[in-house]
């Protein structure tokens, strides 16, 4: 049996694992990321992550086919570096050569949300189809293709920023610079938005006491508890956010037909009250044409292990098609 390492670099921590090539996950360890510190550190320390997860999980380096790496913003896997990466000091980071310097296998980096799908993929929610999309609720909106069990990245690995398309002309300024985007309606940060508005618009309801009650700040699950306490306005509030999700949804649906789309984050754990609605809203809007097949909605169930497994089964595709690590 092979082995490989995953190592899922976030702006709070760094995990890394050993994973077979049939992605178990053998073991996992973790540091924290310590972002303001120079680039070279982190790398370095990312190379040690990866030496203690072999060390801890019983087997030898040599055990070890290769290292895969899940990180935020824009990798250049042929060159080995990070381009760009949002909350991480790193421009154009030689993040193989340092890391290849601490532990010499060879490496491979891809984006963590196309990470993530291929670990739903291997391990997970649609490990039983061959073409899916994972769509990730968060801070922001992440975004993994699947296409015949490999990861669609474009021809600069940054494709699949789904989450920057726009669903409302003039609407909502998002991060990225644009207004209306996806991302800035369908993530989690979006749903807390929305609830304090419409807390702020309604102070004596259920919702408004809630928001109160938690210091003046919402998050994606205080809508959800209105609404089971009966609020309206709560109430209002799930059905506005899944409106807005199911529109970027039945676009993903649409753009890319895939046979299962999931989608995962905090908010997924509300369970039936945000599901049943979604699946109803969204399936209604893509163009299946009369007797065709639809696609599938499920959770993701990978949590957070997918970034492991995922970074680890990227680095096997790659070693496996005999790509320069």
């Amino acid at each position: 049996m092979a082995y490989f390492v995953g190592i899922d670099l976030g702006g709070t921590n760094i995990k890394a694992g050993v994973v077979s090539d049939k992605g178990e996950l053998l073991n996992k360890v973790s540091i924290k990321t310590n972002a303001d510190r120079p680039m070279e550190d982190i790398i370095t320390d990312m190379g040690k992550l990866a030496k203690q997860a072999i060390e801890e999980s019983g087997i030898t380096e040599s055990d070890v086919s290769a290292i895969g790496i899940g990180s935020p913003g824009t990798p250049d896997n042929k060159a080995g570096t990070l381009v760009y990466a949002t909350n991480l000091p790193f421009v154009n980071a030689p993040m193989r050569k340092i890391i290849r310097s601490v532990i010499d296998l060879p490496v491979y980096i891809d984006n963590d949300a196309n990470c993530a799908a291929m670990a739903e993929s291997v391990s997970g929610a649609a490990a039983d189809v061959a073409d899916s999309v994972t769509i990730t609720l968060g801070t922001g909106i992440g975004c993994g293709v699947i296409v015949n069990n490999r990861i669609f990245s474009g021809f600069n690995q940054a494709g699949s920023e789904f989450g920057h398309h726009v669903i409302m002309v003039n609407g909502q300024q998002c991060s990225c610079g644009r207004k209306g985007c996806f991302e800035a309606y369908g993530s989690a940060s979006a749903l807390a938005r929305i609830t304090e508005e419409a807390a702020a618009a309604n102070p004596t309801s259920i919702l408004g006491k809630l928001i109160e009650e938690n210091g003046g700040h919402a998050n994606a699950r205080i809508a959800f508890d209105g609404m089971r306490a009966g609020d309206d306005v709560s109430a209002n509030v799930v059905d506005t956010y899944i409106d807005y999700l199911s529109e970027g949804l039945a676009n993903a649906i649409n753009t890319f037909m895939p046979e299962v789309l999931l989608i995962g984050g905090g908010v997924c754990n509300e369970g039936d009250p945000l599901m049943i609605p979604l699946r109803e809203k969204t399936l209604n809007k893509p163009f299946f044409g009369p007797g065709v097949r639809k696609t599938e909605i499920r959770v993701a169930k990978m949590g957070n292990d997918a970034g492991i497994v995922g970074a680890a089964m990227m680095g096997k595709a790659c070693f496996d098609d005999k790509i320069q690590g």
